[in-house]
């Protein structure tokens, strides 16, 4: 992808109010919120990047390439904007460099792969999508890396549920899938049975093992608060467990090809009372 090709990509598709997890939350340190944001920036910007309709794989893969090399200060130049300022918002630290730069092994894989094999296949893309978001706050915060692994599971579990949510508007506009292609043929479906405009009994079957395996992420997740010693972040991190329990439970009574399953206002207040409890009891 050339310079002037990156540099002319539409607006994010989404904004951080859209997100299912709080992004840079007043609940965080106001002193952190600018870094958060610089972060969450070049995440988005880099998904674009990977979902753009105008460019080939093999442009999508030289402009996350491109980014990578900004992120490092080995490039500079108006489509790599978004790099500097993140590289600018940690100082350089390599570490913090290394929790942006893998997001892009990602998101190279969606601009060449468009499915998931298996269970363990959506968990190795998890482990590049949506691990290094959370690794990124607790660093940020300097907490243990013991808190490492009960984050990756929560992570892994927000992003399965965002899956869940866009499983036919991913498979609409992108023709892109991450239903695991083998639960699928287990019950005899293909992905254009995403194509419809609600879930028949055997994708609800698919639908509720991906459920299962979800909630038994959260389960792996409930230690997180507990081991995080900065008491603003705890909060931060009981409040989005909650979130990911609660959304849990409207995709198993909703259907995502029907409707976009998500919380409500009532929901979000309900959270962030549970949340806020538990982060405080932790």
């Amino acid at each position: 992808m050339s310079r002037a090709a990156a540099a002319s990509l539409p607006a994010a598709s989404k904004t951080a109010s859209q997100e299912n997890f709080p992004v840079a939350s007043l609940l965080l340190p106001k002193s952190k919120r600018a870094t958060i944001m610089a972060y969450y920036h070049f995440a988005r910007h880099a998904d674009d990047v990977a979902d753009s309709p105008s460019l080939s794989p093999e442009e999508k893969v030289a402009g996350l390439d491109a980014l990578d090399r900004g992120l490092r200060g080995e490039e500079s130049g108006p489509a790599l904007v978004l790099a500097a300022e993140y590289r600018r918002a940690v100082n350089g630290d390599a570490t913090m460099v290394e929790h942006a730069s893998q997001l892009l092994h990602a998101f190279r894989r969606d601009a060449v792969r468009d499915y998931c094999e298996d269970w363990a296949d959506l968990m190795a893309y998890c482990r590049y999508s949506a691990a290094p978001v959370g690794r990124f706050l607790l660093d940020l915060h300097g907490e243990s890396h013991d808190t490492f692994a009960p984050s990756d599971a929560l992570c892994a579990a927000l992003q399965v549920l965002n899956h869940l949510q866009d499983c036919g508007k991913d498979y609409h506009e992108l023709k892109r899938v991450y239903v695991p292609r083998d639960w699928l043929l287990a019950q005899r479906l293909t992905a254009r049975i995403l194509e419809g405009g609600h879930s028949p009994a055997t994708l609800r079957r698919v639908i509720d093992q991906m459920l299962d395996a979800t909630d038994g992420l959260i389960e792996l997740a409930r230690p997180l608060p507990g081991l995080v010693r900065d008491v603003r972040m705890r909060l931060q991190c009981a409040v989005t467990l909650r979130v990911a329990e609660r959304l849990s439970a409207r995709l198993r009574a909703g259907d995502p090809l029907a409707e976009r399953v998500k919380l409500g206002k009532l929901d979000y207040a309900g959270v962030f009372a549970v949340g806020v409890w538990r982060g405080l009891m932790a």
